[in-house]
């Protein structure tokens, strides 16, 4: 499994390539904080601990701290041309995170496990915002609003297609609207699993319908 964010870069500012997570790194953001502080620096731009600590509803300690804790491990970096003497601003240091969980899962369990639960708990949340302001958006944007999930059977080599074929798509819009803001656009935040369903039995476990009559 991997995880990725890389939002399109904000108006004016040059893409950011991502960093491939090694296990230092996963050590450093296995941490629900930890993973939105650094999403909301790369969706939204340079920030300062105060501001970021209103945006997540945490204490401006909390976001402090983690913010130092992140820039540690290289994950931001102090903005220095907008920083001052009486607030730091910090800012993303890079594009995106890509992790390949298959590599850590057995290396690193307990990080690996704490680290897919903060992102998963990141999504949650974005998609409960976004229910939650739903009734408020235009007209256009409720109908373009989609939350849909499907239910496949799959092949490892076909799941593997799916997801690249899926990231592909998301890489064309991406680069379209990379730069500034084309007028009439909004960001928009597309969530992608590719999960195996691990409560569901394979094909040949499921015994076959009774016929309507027989005991």
């Amino acid at each position: 499994m991997s995880a990725e964010d890389t939002p399109t870069p904000p108006a004016a500012s040059p893409p950011v390539a991502p960093v491939d997570l090694d296990a230092k790194g996963l050590r450093a953001l296995a941490h629900p904080v930890r993973v939105r502080l650094l999403g909301a620096l790369r969706r939204f731009g340079p920030s300062t601990a105060t501001a970021l600590a209103q945006r997540l509803g945490v204490s401006s300690g909390t976001a402090s701290y983690h913010l130092r804790q992140l820039g540690g491990a290289g994950f931001v970096v102090e903005d220095s041309e907008r920083g001052n003497n009486r607030e730091r601003w910090w800012r993303a240091a890079h594009g995106g995170t890509l992790f390949d969980s298959s590599t850590y899962v057995e290396r690193e369990p307990e990080a690996t496990f704490l680290y897919h639960q903060a992102v998963a708990a990141a999504h949650a949340r974005r998609m409960q915002d976004a229910v939650n302001e739903y009734a408020m958006l235009p007209a256009e944007w409720r109908e373009v609003s989609d939350m849909s999930d499907y239910s496949l059977w799959l092949s490892p080599e076909e799941a593997l297609r799916l997801g690249e074929e899926v990231r592909e798509v998301i890489a064309r819009y991406r680069q379209a609207g990379a730069g500034e803001a084309p007028d009439g656009t909004g960001r928009v935040s597309m969530i992608v699993h590719v999960i195996p369903e691990v409560d569901e039995s394979p094909a040949s476990d499921v015994p076959p319908p009774t016929a309507s009559g027989e005991e």
